[in-house]
């Protein structure tokens, strides 16, 4: 079993940075690769951005690109996801999850496990 707990959104200008961090229980942290996903108002939940095991290999979303850093620390048991060039489309509520699998990351319904969410919010 694990436990994520998502930290570190809030309101932002346009153009502005936020640092999400994603801490998880358990033992068998970096056995897991690790996906952010977001959703906003009215819309389905989508991917951002995921990470393997070790951290070597990140893949992310076209729409943040150049602007989003995935990153994790398995000695802390935490994921983080670096947000820079923020723009109001990027407001939702975001999430982590973590996957037995490793692969299909951008596939929500690959995910053992899920977050709460914390909220984005960037103003124009």
């Amino acid at each position: 079993q694990v436990q994520l707990v998502e930290s570190g959104g809030g309101l932002v200008q346009a153009g502005g940075s936020l640092r999400l961090s994603c801490a998880a229980s358990g033992r068998t942290f970096s056995s897991y690769a690790m996906g952010w996903f977001r959703q906003a108002p009215g819309k389905e939940r989508e991917f951002v951005a995921g990470i393997s095991w070790s951290g070597a290999n990140t893949y992310y979303a076209d729409s943040v690109k150049g602007r989003f850093t995935i990153s994790r620390d398995n000695a802390k048991n935490t994921v983080y996801l670096q947000m820079n060039s923020l723009t109001p489309d990027d407001t939702a509520d975001y999430y982590c999850a973590a996957t037995f699998l490793g692969l299909e990351l951008g596939n929500p319904d690959k995910y053992n496990y899920w977050g709460q969410g914390t909220q984005v919010t960037v103003s124009s």
